[in-house]
């Protein structure tokens, strides 16, 4: 496409011009002990559909997120998860920061294998393994969406995500396969605070074909009550972001059967759910299914990929390839009766079920 083209050719006059936001992206310091790094690509070609990356530097006092919440040395644990939608064994890991990470302002190296450097506007990730090896370069757009910014005399947890265009390779159990795409680049900040009660969360990303893309967040606490449900509809062309955050309705009609998580939670996974949001004369109806590839490795919780239909004003398209995460720690009498209409799937199994402990 001409598109990719223009990209590539443009890219040393990219690199002359200065990036126009100023956004805090650091390694974890006195004041910000929590950081976390994110890459998420929508809408890849079959067999892949998904690709994400994820390291969490520091374990939180949240419990959808805090995998170690024994250990005495949780500022010490990162976390990381490399996957698409095919099974791999070795799509998350755990690591040392004293041990095994190297972090610095414009390099994090995780491991041996993995490693995030550059600066605004141009970053690249590198991995390598034998199931899936990434060389990925990222050129961030300012095309924001600030999922939170909370303050209390300074900062305490900051959270934002730019539009970004990733071009390189994803090599899939020797299949190599190139990539050419929009993508989601994210950061988040946090100091060590006692605790916050989320308990539960999802986050979508939807590539649509006209270079636009939709973010979607939905967040509970304990008790079922929402903190925070937006839709952020982000335009590559137009290089702007319009946030739904009134009437944004996140619905489950169908479950897998409950499933254990590796940290012995128990767990309804999404079939079929819909979101609806209406924005001032602005309308979004999404209506997705699961394609049942979920994987464990994302805190508590889980990623997969879903197709869907979805309707943006006059506007329609169906797709093959959404991206999702999604965690559920609320109280059994909340995830099954917070939607009393949805029924168990129970003729499948997401292939997560497969490996869950006795």
């Amino acid at each position: 496409m001409k598109l990719s083209v223009d990209h590539q050719d443009m890219q040393p006059q990219y690199a002359q011009v200065p990036f126009k936001l100023k956004l805090a992206y650091q390694p974890p310091n006195a004041w910000f002990k929590i950081v976390q790094h994110a890459l998420v690509i929508a809408d890849l070609p079959a067999p892949l559909h998904y690709f994400n990356f994820k390291a969490l530097v520091g374990q939180p006092n949240i419990p959808i997120f805090n995998t170690h919440q024994q250990s005495k040395h949780t500022l010490d644990i990162v976390t990381t998860i490399n996957s698409v939608s095919p099974h791999m064994l070795g799509h998350s890991a755990t690591f040392s920061v004293g041990q095994d990470c190297h972090l610095q302002k414009d390099a994090y190296q995780f491991g041996s294998d993995l490693k995030l450097t550059g600066s605004f506007p141009f970053f690249k990730l590198i991995r390598h393994d034998a199931e899936l090896t990434v060389d990925l370069n990222i050129h961030t757009q300012p095309v924001i969406s600030h999922f939170s910014k909370l303050k209390f005399g300074l900062g305490v947890y900051q959270h934002w995500s730019l539009l970004c265009q990733c071009q390189g390779t994803l090599t899939y159990k020797g299949q190599r396969i190139e990539v050419n795409q929009l993508g989601s680049f994210e950061y988040a900040r946090g100091i060590n605070v006692p605790f916050l009660a989320v308990y539960f969360y999802t986050y979508q990303v939807i590539q649509l074909k006209d270079l636009r893309q939709l973010i979607l967040l939905q967040v509970r606490n304990q008790y079922n009550q929402v903190l925070r449900s937006q839709i952020f509809l982000r335009t590559e062309i137009e290089k702007n972001t319009l946030c739904f955050d009134h009437q944004v309705q996140f619905i489950i009609h169908r479950v897998y059967p409950k499933v254990q998580t590796p940290c012995l939670n128990m767990m309804y996974l999404p079939r079929e759910f819909e979101w609806r949001a209406q924005q001032g004369k602005h309308r979004i109806e999404i209506y997705a299914k699961s394609r049942g590839d979920y994987k464990s490795g994302l805190g508590r919780g889980y990623v997969g990929s879903f197709q869907y239909q979805i309707k943006i004003d006059d506007y329609y398209e169906e797709g093959s390839a959404g991206y999702c995460e999604f965690i559920d720690l609320r109280p059994f009498n909340w995830q099954e009766s917070d939607q009393p209409e949805r029924a168990l799937a129970l003729d499948s199994l997401p292939s997560s079920a497969l490996c869950k402990k006795k």
